[in-house]
């Protein structure tokens, strides 16, 4: 390998490393901001949102890859260009086509490696992603009495402590309980200097030993039948009591069997894909056909009443207004029947055609995420060929310019990607055309971009421009004079 070719490549894999690991915390800040509220106050251990943020970080590698090739392309080419080391390589006899040589397999090899994980690792990250979330989302909060507030997270209680023991954490001192279970609006209260927390053997109950303490319970009271306004008090102290909490919805996260999920398409790898979409297509040509023979069956000619005029083929021709030929004080009853037919194949068609457009949704989602397993090693090659043009040509390096115009052409291409995939979900586009919209758009850029580079454009240089518009003006200044 040629010393320029190592210095190349040494010159990209640096800011390359940085601005992935980079982007790929920012993406990970946003999931916690849009999962905070699953994810907080609900007593999860930290290695299960650390696992949760691991399944996470694969699904972001498809926004992460692409825009970290663009911006490192973009810093590498720039900073050439701003040290003088492209001309210095351009002097040496190597065209910046020949130049871009190596980074260009090393972007192949990360194309290539972005397809197999997308297709490998992509499929199981997901599947493991979706059901550990299924199960976070769908936990209850976990019971933790903290000292000075009032807990309700067993239904129909509230509880309040004042601190917990310091050498027993199942000790607690100060304790209030409001039992709003009696439904009449007015709670029973329970108050204890001191108790001891403790779980039944199945850990379906919190059991509470409560001592020195005493219970209020207030009811309306009444004599023979007629409600009197004033209420009664009930005190009952006691030294030592017991009160069972139900504690079954409480217990540690279960992890749902992963298998219930395997039927989405974003957890599938090709061939899977390939063969839901086939069975899926099967199913809706049988669901096509049986919608069509339960709507012929209904508009077949039936009687109105039994033994009435049956239609034999040929059938005869009815002139003027049907009901003419039905007799007076049978009309009614035959508009009913007609009605209830009618609204019998409103609501048996109705249900067909849900499922018919949810399955043919699901296929168009198989065919979707089948494409995109193309379309990320697609999109590195095709922002690596914006990137680096862009860098030889406005031949600034670090984070200010590069930074600005990367972000502007990612934007480009993600806004792209996500409205021609959101209409290839809606049935608006077809499904491969959709998913390679942003590239087929985006492609000539590229190619523009890279012919400009190799022949030394100054398509960015605001020098050039300026030079250009005063030259304008003096020739027109010449032309008057």
């Amino acid at each position: 390998m040629k010393k320029i070719h190592l210095l190349l490549i040494k010159a990209f894999i640096r800011p390359f490393a940085v601005t992935f690991f980079i982007v790929m915390f920012i993406l990970l800040m946003f999931f916690l901001f849009k999962y905070v509220d699953d994810l907080i106050g609900k007593g999860f251990e930290w290695y299960i949102i650390a696992e949760l943020m691991w399944y996470a970080s694969a699904s972001n590698v498809a926004m992460a890859l692409p825009l970290s090739i663009l911006l490192s392309s973009i810093m590498t080419f720039g900073s050439l260009g701003e040290n003088y080391e492209l001309v210095a390589i351009k002097s040496a006899g190597i065209s910046l086509r020949k130049a871009m040589q190596p980074l260009l397999v090393l972007i192949v090899g990360l194309a290539i490696t972005s397809f197999f994980f997308s297709d490998y690792m992509l499929p199981k990250a997901n599947l493991k992603f979706g059901s550990l979330l299924w199960d976070i989302r769908n936990k209850k909060l976990s019971f933790l009495i903290k000292p000075g507030v009032f807990n309700n997270s067993i239904p129909g209680y509230s509880m309040r402590v004042e601190r917990k023991g310091e050498g027993a954490v199942d000790s607690i001192y100060g304790i209030m309980i409001y039992d709003h279970k009696s439904g009449n609006g007015v709670p029973k209260i329970i108050m204890a200097e001191k108790g001891k927390m403790s779980k039944t053997s199945d850990g379906n109950y919190l059991v509470l030993n409560l001592v020195d303490g005493v219970r209020y319970e207030e009811a309306p009271s009444g004599n023979s039948g007629t409600y009197n306004p004033r209420q009664s008090l009930t005190r009952m102290r006691f030294k030592e009591t017991e009160v069972k909490f139900d504690f079954s919805s409480f217990k540690d996260m279960t992890r749902t069997q992963e298998e219930s999920f395997k039927n989405n398409a974003p957890m599938l790898n090709r061939k899977e894909l390939l063969h839901r979409e086939d069975s899926l297509r099967k199913s809706l040509d049988s669901l096509g056909k049986s919608i069509k023979v339960n709507a012929q069956y209904y508009f077949k000619q039936n009687t109105f009443v039994k033994g009435y005029t049956k239609v034999k083929t040929p059938a005869k021709v009815i002139k003027g207004k049907v009901l003419d030929v039905i007799p007076k004080d049978r009309r009614i009853q035959a508009l009913q029947s007609a009605f209830d037919q009618a609204e019998a194949v409103k609501q048996v068609l109705k249900g067909q055609l849900i499922d018919y457009d949810f399955r043919e949704k699901e296929r168009v989602r198989a065919q979707i995420e089948y494409q995109r397993k193309f379309t990320l090693a697609a999109s590195c090659l095709l922002l690596f060929f914006i990137g680096a043009p862009l860098g030889a040509i406005i031949r600034k390096g670090g984070l200010g310019l590069p930074v600005v115009i990367a972000v502007i052409f990612f934007l480009i291409y993600h806004i792209l990607s996500t409205v021609a995939e959101k209409s290839a979900k809606e049935g608006s586009l077809d499904p491969v055309f959709g998913m390679w919209t942003a590239i087929i758009i985006l492609t000539p850029v590229g190619v523009f971009l890279t012919y400009k580079a190799t022949v030394d454009s100054a398509l960015f240089d605001v020098d050039y421009y300026k030079q250009l518009v005063l030259g304008r003006f003096k020739k027109k200044k010449k032309t008057a004079g």
